[in-house]
């Protein structure tokens, strides 16, 4: 007799571009996962600025999809609208079993989404973050959290999207110990390298990577490596079990770079990335991100310009590594999935 899939109730909090893909994904595929994984993922909320949508008994996703699609506000839906809509008072109304937290990455607070994730997890809810800024402020404080109220927080996503960064270093390399982990984790400053590596200025790449949509009007986080560094901070915390948080972080960027400076390694074989790396000392991990030369040879050398890639070395002489080709948010959206699955899984081995 077949098995009847586990309901998991969600509220997305950030319907963006990473969040709107979530319930794209969840209306294409929806039953494939249900067969494939054995569990039904009912969107109960979302929330979005201004407002936002609730129906505990399901939302229908086609209604969501073209609400967005159209720029009409959700707060303004027929029976399920609510019109300023918090995170916080979303997850409550919706009676969700899983926050998925996808609003616009804040460093200096970390609000809206901080907020919200604490109130997840101090209800017993789960969470899942594509959010880099919670976890990069206060990683310690929200996994006390969890364990306090045997909640479950996951964040694959914010570490480069669908890049296996989190999971395989908490999973696949368990036995080892990791001396040095290197990664190309902005794909924005290195799509950027790439083209002043063939020439171009910094200023003309940079105006390419906006038309392409790959790069924000303000790029600042991006190309003076706050973003890269937040990534590493978080994957330091989660991966080499190191607290810290990005003020641990050397950070140097690319903005004073000229295609010449960028094009000089190529002379002696090797090429100039923008490389987080985590390197063992004494005392833990010595932490930074800059450009640095690294041998043509390396993996994170042979990486498509719309690539990013991580790299492990571990104390028993070996090295993997992983790249994912990210042109735009979607393989985020299916990280954000992948940590509901692990959820999932998870719970039903308890």
């Amino acid at each position: 007799m077949a098995t009847e899939p586990k309901t998991w109730r969600l509220a997305l909090a950030g319907a963006g571009h990473v969040g709107g893909g979530v319930l794209d994904i969840l209306d294409e595929q929806g039953e494939a996962l249900a067969a494939e994984h054995g569990v039904r993922l009912l969107v109960t909320g979302v929330a979005e600025f201004g407002g936002g949508a609730v129906d505990p008994a399901g939302l229908e996703l086609a209604v969501l999809r073209t609400a967005l699609a159209e720029r009409r506000p959700l707060g303004e839906l027929p029976r399920v609208g609510v019109s300023g809509l918090t995170p916080v008072e979303m997850l409550d109304r919706a009676e969700a079993d899983i926050l998925l937290e996808a609003t616009p990455v804040d460093l200096v607070d970390g609000e809206p989404g901080l907020s919200a994730v604490r109130h997840a997890l101090g209800s017993g809810k789960h969470a899942v973050l594509a959010n880099k800024g919670p976890v990069a402020l206060a990683y310690e404080e929200l996994s006390a959290l969890a364990a306090e109220y045997g909640s479950m927080l996951r964040f694959s996503a914010t570490v480069a999207g669908a890049l296996p960064v989190v999971t395989m270093g908490q999973r696949d390399l368990a036995g080892c110990r990791i001396t040095r982990m290197e990664g190309v984790l902005n794909g924005t400053s290195h799509s950027i390298l790439r083209a002043m590596e063939r020439g171009i200025s910094f200023a003309d790449a940079v105006r390419d990577a906006q038309r392409r949509g790959i790069a924000e009007a303000d790029p600042s986080l991006d190309v003076d490596g706050h973003d890269a560094a937040c990534k590493l901070a978080i994957a330091a915390n989660a991966v080499l079990r190191m607290p810290c948080t990005v003020k641990d972080v050397a950070i140097r960027g690319i903005r004073e770079l000229t295609a010449d400076d960028v094009r000089a390694p190529l002379a002696d074989g090797r090429r100039l990335v923008l490389l987080c790396l985590a390197e063992a000392d004494a005392t833990g991990y010595r932490l930074s991100v800059e450009p640095a030369p690294v041998p043509d040879d390396h993996p994170l050398a042979r990486l498509h310009p719309d690539e990013m890639g991580i790299v492990f070395h571990t104390d028993r002489n070996m090295r993997i590594s992983a790249a994912s080709l990210e042109p735009g948010a979607e393989p985020a959206s299916a990280a954000m999935l992948r940590d509901v699955l692990d959820i999932s899984r998870s719970t039903s081995c308890t």
